[in-house]
C-alpha cells in the first residue's frame, strides 16, 4: 500500500471536514491533523498488526473514523470514559483526539486483552501527544481503578449483557453505558442482566455510509 495522503488539500482530509461538517462536530485545523495523522498509523501498522480488516484508507475514514466522529456529540458532558475491548482505538482514541483540544478535563482510557493492539495505542498517544488517554492492557473483568468511569463504551465488543457483566464494577452509580451497535439489538435488549435498563435506543447516519448505527445507552434500574 502506498504512503497515506494525510495533507490539509488532500481527498482524506476534504472528506474528513465534510463528514464532521455534516455531524455537527467542529473539528480544527489541529484536530483535523490529529486524525490524518492517526490514520495514516493505523494503515502502517495494519500491514504487520492486523489492526482491522480494512485495507482501504478511504474506506477506513468512513467505516472507521467518521463512524467514530458520529458519536461523539454522545460523549459532549462526559469527564472520564473507558473503551472496552478498544482494539485499534475506536471511537477512544477518535474521541480522545477531539477532547484534547474540545474537552480538555475528558479522560478516556482503552482496554484490551491483546498486546500488539494497546502497542498500537500507545504509540498513537505517544505520537500524537494525548496526555489525555490511558492504556490498559487486561481483561475488563480484572480491571481495578481508583476512579470508576462515568461513562463506559464499545464498539463492536461483545452481547451487551456480556458487556454489562464484566465492566459493570468499574461504573460509576450515576453512570451509564453507551454501546456502539450495527442493527437495533432487540433480541441483545430483551436479555440484560437483572438491575439494568435500556435508558434510549438512539439512531446515527454515518456520512458516507449505508448501514444502520445505534447507540444504546444502559443505566442502573431505580430501586
Amino acid at each position: 500500500m502506498s504512503e497515506v495522503d494525510i495533507s490539509p488539500t488532500g481527498a482524506l482530509a476534504a472528506t474528513l471536514r465534510t463528514g464532521a461538517s455534516s455531524l455537527g462536530v467542529v473539528l480544527n485545523d489541529v484536530q483535523q491533523a490529529q486524525m490524518l495523522g492517526y490514520l495514516a498509523m493505523m494503515a502502517k501498522w495494519n500491514k504487520t498488526y492486523n489492526l482491522t480488516s480494512i485495507r482501504d484508507p478511504a474506506q477506513m475514514m468512513t467505516h472507521h473514523l467518521l463512524d467514530s466522529l458520529a458519536v461523539v456529540p454522545a460523549f459532549s458532558a462526559c469527564q472520564n470514559v473507558l473503551d472496552v475491548g478498544a482494539g485499534g482505538g475506536l471511537p477512544g482514541m477518535v474521541l480522545a483526539i477531539w477532547a484534547l483540544s474540545s474537552k480538555p478535563d475528558m479522560r478516556v482510557s482503552m482496554i484490551d486483552t491483546v498486546h500488539k493492539k494497546t502497542a498500537f495505542l500507545t504509540q498513537v498517544k505517544a505520537e500524537i501527544g494525548l496526555r489525555n488517554v490511558r492504556v490498559y492492557t487486561a481483561r475488563v473483568e480484572e480491571l481495578q481503578v481508583p476512579q470508576k468511569f462515568d461513562v463506559i463504551t464499545s464498539r463492536a465488543f461483545a452481547e451487551l449483557s456480556d458487556f454489562i457483566n464484566w465492566s459493570a464494577h468499574l461504573l460509576a452509580e450515576d453512570g451509564q453505558f453507551i454501546a456502539l451497535k450495527g442493527v437495533h439489538p432487540d433480541a441483545e435488549m430483551e436479555r440484560l442482566p437483572d438491575g439494568w435498563v435500556v435508558a434510549e435506543v438512539r439512531p446515527i447516519r454515518v456520512p458516507g455510509l449505508d448501514a444502520e448505527r445505534h447507540l444504546i445507552y444502559i443505566k442502573r434500574a431505580l430501586a
